[in-house]
């Protein structure tokens, strides 16, 4: 990475899945990386029931929604940015048909000041056991 990239980890939010920072800045833009519901240092995920292999039986996507935007905020904060910075976001979800009047709609509480770009896509699966995850990029001063 040249010397104008900086990487951010949070100590708040969940740890990486993988080789990769919380965040990375280049020149005033702050990039996340995708930012799920679990919470740092739980094995559990909040809103999500397992089996014994490890497949959902049950989520509740309202608490997924809500732990993932608390999550986002933490990296931005730590990271030197802002929630009303945030100029484009990226939604995963994993069952757009059930799953999106409640994000939607949950969406809508936390950003009604900051509306950033959105696209919203429905994949069919994530790295973990989740039904939702974040991609975002922000302005940083």
């Amino acid at each position: 990475m040249s010397n104008d990239s900086q990487r951010f980890d949070s100590k708040k939010a969940p740890e990486p899945v993988g080789l990769y920072p919380h965040a990375r800045r280049v020149g005033q833009l702050l990039f996340l990386s995708g930012v799920g519901p679990r919470q740092r240092g739980q094995k559990a995920i909040p809103g999500v029931t397992l089996d014994e292999n490890n497949n959902i039986t049950e989520y509740d996507i309202a608490t997924q929604c809500r732990c993932v935007f608390d999550n986002v905020r933490w990296i931005l904060e730590e990271s030197g940015s802002s929630w009303d910075q945030l100029v484009d976001v990226t939604v995963f979800l994993t069952n757009m048909k059930d799953d999106f009047a409640i994000y939607n709609k949950i969406y809508a509480e936390y950003f009604a000041d900051n509306q950033p770009c959105r696209t919203t896509v429905e994949i069919n699966c994530l790295p973990t056991p989740i039904a939702i995850e974040l991609k975002c990029i922000a302005t940083i001063d």
